[in-house]
């Protein structure tokens, strides 16, 4: 948009977006997110007919009270932050209008993220949430259901915020925001210690969403420090102290300087975070072969046809007919064309049989076959025909780990939902109390260092060499050493020989880590 005609100004999409923003602002400032004069709002003029970075920016004003705004007070600044529309100004007691001091950072959130709305709170949750300990560069939390109004997160993920220090003057924090969003690719906040949080989301309804979330969990991680539970574990449960160990406060919430000067106090890397590989690993490989495959494998025929209708076993069948047509044109072995859709339902369950029991044959990691596997499994783990097996040091292990502080996930081929069953079902009781997260092939093939990387995105450690990665698989651990990451082989019955001089570590007992 070279220039924008005075009608387009006064058309509908631009007083509605004003309009919105007052009536906005008096809510949030019920809310306690924007007294004082502090706090703002932003948000582009949705018009499908533009390009969305080309698209119209409206903010509220600077230093007035924002309960009281009206829709003429908001300033129009086009697609790369020129001012082409200003308010007029009001008689005395009224300041002359200024443009939002969030201008700048509103901008780094619109040209980085392709935002659709930025809200600034001051809301005291979000000042009280940074302040619990100074030395925290993030605010993590997992196990919480309002986690799911947050884009990208689900309840068994864990949140991760960075936290910026904050400065006299608003403007300053401009180059510390973007890196922060640069640092952390997958947050849609970042707070400011001592000050508020910035907010983003494709549209206002999605900022708005997230940032009632956001409050919400702060508000929680509060509460939960007042009453001595620790709000960043999955269980919640009462801050340890173990004897000769730091505390979890210590432990995890010591500043990035001071990990690396001390380097876990051995000169070895500091392990925020242990990410675990399950067959051959926590689990027999056995146990995988000879008793989840066959299961699978002997009740597919069942499963698809006693819920043949239901909207998730579409899915399922949608992404095998994917992964079947490619299949065909590659002409991988064992791959047979699935009927259409208005086919008789038992030609089709009979090809997806046989396509399935091809796969499986062929052990092979792909996302339509987990994901089937994965729900057979569900019935399975529901009618006690299943149990979840790990190795005997797997709970002592995970308990010590959780003691320490030291966040536990899991990467593996299997499904997010087949490891939350297989860990929730076992012996020992229900193990997911100690994870803070699950990884499966949506975030890449195992072999690859991209993977590693994601996840290590995902996670938001300072380095990826705060990772330890435990796996029994050769070609696993060099990705992961690849991406920066610590490996470490597990040595367990039944796993395949290691090749001589291979370089890593290894145990034979989570204990020895």
């Amino acid at each position: 948009m070279g220039s924008v005609s005075q009608a387009y100004l006064e058309s509908e999409p631009v007083k509605e977006a004003r309009s919105l923003i007052s009536e906005l602002c008096r809510q949030f400032y019920s809310l306690g997110w924007v007294s004082g004069t502090g706090g703002s709002i932003t948000m582009k003029v949705h018009d499908s007919s533009i390009p969305k970075p080309q698209q119209l920016i409206l903010m509220s004003p600077s230093g007035v009270q924002k309960e009281r705004m009206e829709p003429e007070d908001m300033y129009v600044l086009s697609g790369d932050g020129a001012i082409i529309s200003s308010p007029s100004p009001k008689p005395y007691p009224h300041k002359p209008p200024k443009c939002s001091d969030c201008a700048p950072l509103f901008m780094k959130a619109y040209h980085m993220r392709n935002a659709g709305a930025v809200i600034h709170s001051h809301g005291m949750e979000s000042c009280l949430a940074t302040m619990i300990n100074p030395h925290l560069k993030e605010f993590r939390i997992t196990h919480m259901e309002m986690i799911k109004g947050i884009q990208g997160h689900g309840y068994y993920d864990e949140l991760v915020i960075p936290i910026i220090e904050n400065t006299a003057y608003e403007n300053e924090l401009t180059d510390s925001l973007a890196k922060a969003i640069e640092a952390y690719p997958k947050t849609t906040a970042v707070l400011v210690r001592n000050h508020g949080i910035y907010v983003w989301g494709d549209s206002w309804i999605s900022a708005k969403t997230q940032s009632e979330c956001y409050h919400y969990l702060f508000d929680a991680a509060i509460k939960l420090h007042q009453l001595g539970l620790d709000w960043s574990t999955p269980d919640h449960g009462p801050i340890q102290v173990v004897k000769g160990v730091p505390s979890v406060d210590c432990r995890m919430n010591v500043s990035k300087k001071a990990r690396l000067a001390d380097s876990n106090c051995n000169g070895k890397p500091f392990t925020r975070c242990i990410v675990l590989d399950i067959e051959g690993t926590t689990t027999p490989i056995s146990y995988v072969t000879d008793i989840l495959f066959p299961y699978a494998q002997n009740n597919v025929g069942r499963h698809l046809s006693a819920t043949y209708a239901s909207a998730e076993t579409q899915d399922d069948i949608k992404l095998l007919r994917s992964q079947v047509e490619d299949d065909l044109k590659q002409g991988v072995i064992g791959a047979v064309p699935i009927p259409s859709e208005d086919a008789e339902k038992e030609e089709v369950i009979a090809a997806l049989v046989a396509n399935v029991e091809a796969m499986i044959k062929a052990d092979r990691k792909i996302t339509a076959l987990k994901q089937l596997q994965g729900h057979i499994w569900r019935t399975g783990f529901e009618t006690n025909e299943l149990k979840g097996i790990v190795f005997d040091d797997v709970p002592e292990a995970l308990e010590k780990w959780h003691a320490l502080g030291v966040k536990v996930y899991i990467y593996s081929s299997g499904s997010r939902l087949a490891q939350r069953l297989l860990f929730g079902n076992t012996k020992f009781g229900d193990l997911r109390k100690y994870l803070s997260g699950y990884f499966d092939t949506a975030v890449g093939n195992k072999r690859e260092k991209r993977s590693y990387v994601e996840i290590t995105d995902t996670l938001g450690v300072d380095k990826p060499s705060e990772i330890l990665f435990l796996t029994d698989i050769y070609q696993e651990a060099i990705a992961a050493k690849a991406a920066g990451m610590e490996a470490i082989i597990s040595v367990r019955p039944g796993n395949s020989p290691l090749p001589d001089n291979h370089g890593f570590k290894t145990i034979n007992s989570f204990l020895e880590v």
